[in-house]
């Protein structure tokens, strides 16, 4: 999720000379020295402490109420601070050979890579412009069905609830058909990209993304095909399985037992995570008996409540509650009265104290987990903001969307219990249960948290063209997902476009190492309980020693390579698959009995 400007910026604010930007720091004839690398960075701190609020502010004002006015203030500003971020990013490529302190060292580089989508001088304001139209071609995107037009976050509630094979190809088909005028402005947005990659000395945007994470761009690239490799057993075992439950509800017809599932069948309008199918593949009489939603109406549950019951769980483990102006200041459900970017947010407007959500919260158990999730980046923002301006950053983009996802795993049914929304817990023979929702969540979202930057890597390499764009994101679709579209797809779709981050230009491995990540939180602070039973019943709600280290290891920012940050709380250095494959072990064995006499792959 988007949460402002702290992770890597695709936009910036006022405008800074190159020349006067570094003639300021006196460099001498013998070349830049320590004490004028020390010089610019803190002055492009300051900068960036002005700038980024300022740019923070306008967009939160055009994403909460689009207009034509707002999206031209939000293109003006968006093209400053690109500008601003590239120029930082030059001079600080001018210190590369200087001899200086570690900390200024870490912080020259990572002004380098500060930008996601950096432009040549020349056509920052066409780049500015071209983004901006695309995430409002997103935003604003609607589609006809069964005679009344359907806002873009609608269809993901219908792709949520129908059952019907026809309707839900016509409404996934519909969605996607919005995105294919896109196409020409994302291959613009890329092609001006890659200049602006080059001119920071960079082979193209997809190796900028790539060298933020304390290791050179292709080791990046082979620790995440190694983590994959780790947990693609699970991933195929639940994949046999739901196409097998899938065929048994559609027929041989709709899910062939030979061929890659359909996209639309499985509850959501990417195939991205499978929870709603939960009735239709759940094991035999383990159904937890859990309908958190039918719940959360019940029990009169607000927008506003939901996301009360989310600081919640973080006041429980020590953190300080949000401010008062969180609560006067966030977004928390959809206005009826002007458009707004509804795609779930966290902000921090002033870099300090004036944390936000945006939600277009639905009294739904997705929405509930949301807000435990994106309340994540508010308490994780909170935690480092005594940390110099530049170091007020998750770890590695990972770590920022893998703290709500963390507490998510300890939305468990003693949790739900604490909060009076059941009676009683299911019993152990449930287990399985709870498991199998766990995992059509996480476990099948990892290929596709995967693919979507795999596919940019590929288009910002040169490797895919626009004729073949599309072409190549099924390739990757139907690879890693075992996922196929429903309707025949064409070299002149943009498929792509359908998902937010693409026109949003938000890089995506975050979500993949974030689901990774969870599992390795999740399990260092049931070990620090001393937990003992399965890893999947333990929760950690109310315990203040977690939340005391879990801060700890918060409050460093990305002071430190995340190496560090995350041994601090888990005791290890590398990102590792293992703790969520002991997560889903007893529902990996049940799988692979499942599944004996079935035919897996496609």
């Amino acid at each position: 999720m988007n949460f402002g400007f702290k992770q890597r910026l695709s936009t910036a604010t006022a405008a800074v000379a190159l020349s006067a930007l570094v003639g300021s720091c006196g460099e001498s004839p013998a070349g830049p020295t320590a004490e004028e690398a020390g010089k610019f960075v803190a002055q492009a701190e300051q900068e960036n402490q002005t700038i980024g609020e300022e740019a923070s502010r306008t967009n939160w004002a055009y994403e909460t109420n689009i207009t034509f006015d707002t999206e031209w203030l939000v293109a003006k500003v968006n093209e400053r601070w690109t500008r601003t971020a590239v120029d930082h990013a030059v001079a600080a490529k001018r210190f590369d050979q200087a001899e200086v302190d570690p900390v200024v060292r870490r912080k020259l580089e990572m002004l380098k890579q500060a930008i996601t989508l950096p432009a040549p001088s020349a056509a920052m304001a066409e780049l500015a412009a071209v983004t901006t139209r695309l995430s409002s071609a997103y935003s604003t995107g609607k589609i006809e069905f069964e005679g009344r037009t359907v806002p873009q976050h609608e269809t993901e509630v219908l792709m949520e609830t129908l059952r019907d094979p026809a309707k839900l190809s016509e409404v996934w088909t519909k969605w996607h058909a919005a995105a294919k005028p896109m196409k020409a402005d994302y291959a613009r947005m890329a092609e001006i990209g890659n200049a602006g990659a080059k001119e920071l000395g960079f082979a193209d945007v997809g190796a900028l993304w790539r060298s933020g994470y304390d290791m050179p761009p292709d080791a990046f690239a082979a620790e995440v095909d190694r983590i994959w490799a780790q947990v693609k057993p699970l991933y195929d075992q639940l994949h046999c399985h739901v196409r097998a439950k899938l065929n048994e509800e559609y027929g041989a017809a709709i899910v062939p037992l030979d061929q890659p599932i359909r996209a639309d069948l499985l509850g959501n309008m990417w195939a991205q995570q499978w929870t709603e199918v939960f009735d239709l593949v759940a094991p035999s009489g383990a159904d937890p008996g859990i309908d958190l939603t039918k719940i959360l109406k019940a029990k009169s549950y607000t927008p506003e409540k939901i996301i009360r019951t989310g600081e919640g769980f973080f006041t429980s483990l020590g953190f300080a509650p949000l401010p008062a102006t969180f609560w006067e200041r966030s977004l928390i459900a959809k206005p009826a009265d002007r458009e707004v970017v509804c795609h779930a947010s966290a902000w921090n407007l002033d870099d300090r104290e004036d944390v936000r959500v945006k939600m277009c919260t639905e009294i739904s158990a997705t929405d509930f987990q949301t807000a435990h999730h994106e309340l994540g980046h508010n308490f994780y923002q909170r935690a480092y903001r005594d940390q110099p301006q530049i170091f007020r950053n998750g770890a590695n983009d990972g770590f920022h969307e893998a703290i709500g996802d963390m507490i998510s795993l300890s939305i468990t049914p003693t949790y739900l219990k604490q909060l009076a929304l059941i009676d009683a817990e299911p019993d152990s023979s449930k287990d399985l249960g709870l498991l199998m929702q766990r995992a059509l969540e996480g476990v099948a979202f990892l290929p596709f948290g995967l693919l979507v930057d795999k596919w940019r890597w590929q288009v910002f390499s040169g490797q895919l063209t626009p004729a073949t764009y599309n072409d190549g994101w099924w390739k990757l679709r139907t690879e890693y997902q075992g996922i196929r579209p429903p309707v025949a797809r064409t070299a002149d779709d943009f498929d792509p476009g359908a998902k937010y981050h693409i026109p949003g230009g938000t890089p995506y491995m975050r979500y993949f190492l974030a689901r990774i990540l969870q599992f390795q939180f999740y399990k260092a602070a049931c070990d620090s309980i001393g937990w003992k039973g399965p890893l999947h019943r333990c929760s950690f709600y109310g315990e203040k020693q977690v939340g005391e280290k879990f801060n700890a290891m918060l409050a460093m920012g990305a002071s430190k390579p995340w190496p560090d940050a995350l041994e601090a709380f888990t005791g290890t250095r590398q990102m590792d698959g293992s703790a969520i494959v002991a997560y889903f072990e007893p529902l990996m064995v049940w799988m692979r009995d499942q599944n004996k006499a079935r035919s897996c792959g496609w």
